[in-house]
């Protein structure tokens, strides 16, 4: 079965059967490569027609995650002897993503906020199509009325139709929600920090500010930012990601820190920032784009260039009017996807015969034709440079998770598109660190 385009947990779908033994084994940090000396670990019995003694490979291999029980018997395996093994693949649940959408509500903005209307369901429906837990915070005025008329001034809300929003009148759905901001064209890093935190001038009852909407970004979940603006952000971008916290540079409001402090315990760790705006030159960020009329933007963006390159995130030209926004909600959309990340906690099923030994079980990375053993640790605060893996449980383990180096290096090579798995395999004697 082919593994989906997102993060993985675990659950067992096939088998097949190769053998391991003791003697096999490879030492910590060693690898073994497929058809010399065996599989590190992996070895054919007799009667078996599997393709390890070629190199261990799995049938029907696709990269994902590969659960291997060598339990055959009522008894604990012992160490010391030849077992068959089951190779069980495993199958893949999303772990969740979040979209905020960050949208300039001011007066030149009317047909990039009517662009986001007549789309923004469309997107949705791509994300929801890869099966993906997604939910979309909106973060800009709503009202079902448009234009409508702000402490004197035009201005242009958003109100997303259903079915992502929940009713006829823009209201929150079960997938959407939406804090009403009156998103001001040079502050919209500000208004996104000082409405996150509700900081002194940005809570509802203030003309920045809106309702609370931290509470609805989940901590488990990639985080994409999008910005549509014909401005330039005054807030730096250094400073949306690292500000310490206090007053704001440029008023008397106060803000919290940066998405990256480390008061949020990595919430917006890895996250992506898009956006489409006034850029106008690949090469140059200064450089604004122009309108068919030859008119052109307030700002290319520069701030916005900078976060979009510094985290990968996609783009699109503000002046290419409505024929970029089917192809942007489809960049985006992709990219939210591809953002979606492997996860390092892995199950371990019940063994089909036999009991599970704690002690006789290692964690392997196999990819283009090498295994790469990882070294068993004690616990998360044992992992270090080396990596490894550690257990739920050390007496009656349910789960394994690989040490943040080693999970690193599973990203690199096993998942959609990559050539390599994990394998966890159970009947020869943990390989320690």
């Amino acid at each position: 079965m082919r593994r989906a385009f997102f993060p993985m947990l675990l659950g067992v779908l096939v088998s097949s059967v190769y053998a391991c033994a003791a003697g096999n084994q490879v030492p910590t940090g060693a690898t073994a490569t497929a058809g010399e000396g065996g599989t590190g670990g992996l070895a054919t019995p007799a009667s078996s027609t599997s393709a390890a003694s070629t190199g261990g490979s799995v049938p029907d291999d696709d990269g994902g995650i590969v659960i291997s029980d060598a339990a055959t018997e009522d008894p604990p395996i012992e160490t010391d002897a030849a077992c068959a093994a089951v190779a069980e693949e495993a199958t893949a649940v999303a772990l969740p993503v979040d979209i905020i959408w960050l949208v300039d509500n001011s007066s030149s903005m009317q047909t990039a906020v009517a662009q986001i209307k007549l789309g923004l369901n469309a997107f949705a429906a791509t994300i929801e199509s890869k099966a993906l837990d997604y939910q979309v915070i909106m973060l800009a005025l709503r009202s079902a009325q448009s234009p409508i008329t702000v402490n004197g001034g035009t201005r242009y809300p958003v109100c997303i139709p259903q079915p992502l929003s929940g009713d006829a009148s823009c209201g929150d759905g079960p997938r959407f929600f939406q804090s009403s901001i009156d998103i001001y064209s040079t502050q919209p890093l500000e208004q996104f920090l000082g409405t996150m935190g509700q900081t002194k001038g940005y809570t509802a009852t203030d003309a920045k500010g809106g309702e609370p909407w931290a509470q609805h970004l989940r901590p488990d979940a990639t985080k994409t930012i999008i910005v549509v603006t014909d401005d330039n952000a005054r807030l730096s971008a250094t400073d949306f990601e690292t500000f310490a916290g206090g007053k704001n540079p440029y008023n008397s409001l106060t803000l919290p820190p940066g998405i990256l402090d480390p008061s949020y315990n990595g919430l917006f760790k890895d996250y992506l920032f898009g956006g489409i705006y006034g850029w106008g030159n690949a090469a140059d960020p200064s450089v604004k784009c122009s309108f068919p009329d030859m008119t052109q933007p307030a700002s290319s963006g520069a701030t916005y260039t900078t976060l979009v390159t510094k985290t990968g995130g996609v783009r699109a030209k503000l002046c290419d009017g409505a024929a970029a926004w089917q192809p942007f909600f489809d960049a985006v959309a992709q990219a939210v996807v591809a953002s979606a990340k492997l996860s390092c906690e892995l199950t371990i099923p019940a063994p089909t015969m036999g009991t599970l030994d704690p002690a006789n079980v290692n964690v392997a990375i196999q990819s283009n034709g090498n295994q790469v053993y990882l070294p068993g640790v004690a616990d998360a605060a044992s992992c270090g440079a080396a990596g490894g893996w550690y257990y739920d449980d050390p007496v009656k383990p349910t789960k394994v998770t690989l040490c943040p180096v080693s999970c690193d290096t599973a990203q690199a090579s096993v998942g959609p598109g990559k050539p390599g798995h994990i394998d966890v395999l159970f009947g020869c004697a943990t390989v320690a660190q």
